[in-house]
């Protein structure tokens, strides 16, 4: 009889737990914050995750972390969650960056999904490489949320801006400011990532479509400011001039190395770094003429926010599109597109107003990179 009845209140246990443990539902049901949540395009699904009593678990699965651009993403998240408003739907906050190794990441995100966190974001080190951790989440009711570096699926939600859109705006913005075409650097960032590929697949299509004769020379740079100015420097040694460049990120360092190699200044596509547009401020007269643009490590902010909102059982879209921070020659202005007094390894634009997401440099740079145990 003992048996009986513990077996009968082990079932009982694995039937609520089965209940709450479900897949999001796709629902025909309103947005519930559209200014925020934009949907990718019109026809997004919109999911419906079970509502769950709070306060919640919630894990950031980072990869990659050398960086100025993930470094912030970290400090950024901390931040966030220390928000009074936010610190008190969080039970727990956790973060994890696990380098480069695709294997790691995807471990760590199943050792989240076994501990049972509520929900996990991450930005992925690949788009391909997480069906099977996908599964396990939606089986367990955990909300999954990639941001920044996505996943190639509609079984998770997704938070990014247009990244491949990044690439061809950078290479419009080459077209019409190099009239004849000619030798291009593309540096690029982190191999294997969706952002990468993205950035990388716009810049190519733009140029390929222009009817100017370009030659590409592709060197990775990892958006990170050391790497991108060594490689800078090695392509300049060994092609001598560029007609244009175009950095994912890294710029302030690419920069570096033209002075360093006195390489004429030529028209530059490039991301949000201080550093890099304060160059650009500089230099512009004197033929650094830039396009600058990108997305704040902020975006982490807008996956926490979505991944709490999907707990609480609102409605939110599959796929969230936010938007570009944009600066331009000669229409750079010191202390609103760059601040001289700040540092150089600081992403200008961080912010998501139309989310409520804004943040000062005090708040991030009080902050650190380190995990969170």
């Amino acid at each position: 009889m003992l048996y009986r009845t513990r077996v009968a209140a082990a079932t009982t246990l694995l039937a609520a737990g089965l209940a709450t443990a479900a897949p999001p539902k796709v629902v025909s049901l309103p947005n519930s914050d559209p200014q925020c949540f934009a949907p990718w395009a019109t026809n997004t699904k919109m999911f419906q995750y079970p509502a769950k009593n709070g306060p919640y678990r919630i894990a950031l699965a980072n990869g990659y972390i050398a960086n100025t651009w993930r470094i912030q993403m970290i400090k950024t998240a901390k931040a966030y969650a220390a928000q009074p408003d936010v610190a008190a739907k969080l039970k727990e906050f956790k973060v994890v960056s696990t380098g480069e190794d695709v294997a790691a990441q995807i471990a760590a995100i199943n050792n989240f999904i076994d501990s049972g966190y509520d929900a996990i974001v991450v930005n992925a080190q690949n788009p391909a490489a997480f069906r099977p951790v996908i599964k396990r989440a939606n089986d367990a009711g955990v909300v999954l949320v990639a941001f920044d570096n996505i996943l190639d699926t509609e079984e998770a939600i997704n938070v990014n801006v247009d990244q491949k859109g990044l690439g061809k705006y950078w290479a419009e913005w080459l077209v019409k400011n190099v009239p004849n075409g000619g030798k291009v650097l593309e540096v690029r960032g982190v191999s294997g990532t969706s952002v990468d590929r993205d950035r990388h697949e716009g810049i190519q299509e733009v140029l390929k479509a222009s009817g100017k004769k370009w030659e590409t020379v592709e060197v990775i740079g990892k958006w990170d400011d050391p790497t991108a100015q060594k490689v800078t420097a090695d392509a300049i040694a060994v092609h001598k001039k560029f007609d244009a460049i175009t950095a994912q990120g890294g710029d302030t360092g690419v920069v570096q190395a033209m002075i360093d190699a006195k390489h004429p200044f030529v028209p530059f596509g490039g991301e949000t770094e201080n550093g890099f547009r304060k160059f650009c401020g500089k230099y512009g007269a004197q033929g650094l003429k830039c396009s600058s643009a990108g997305t704040g490590p902020a975006q982490v902010a807008v996956a926490i926010k979505t991944a709490i909102a999907a707990l609480e059982g609102k409605v939110v879209p599959q796929s969230v599109k936010l938007p570009l921070a944009k600066a331009e020659y000669p229409n750079m202005k010191e202390g609103t597109d760059y601040y001289p007094t700040q540092s150089d390894n600081f992403f200008v634009g961080n912010s998501f107003p139309t989310c409520g997401i804004n943040f000062t440099a005090q708040e991030i740079m009080g902050q650190t990179e380190a995990n969170v145990k």
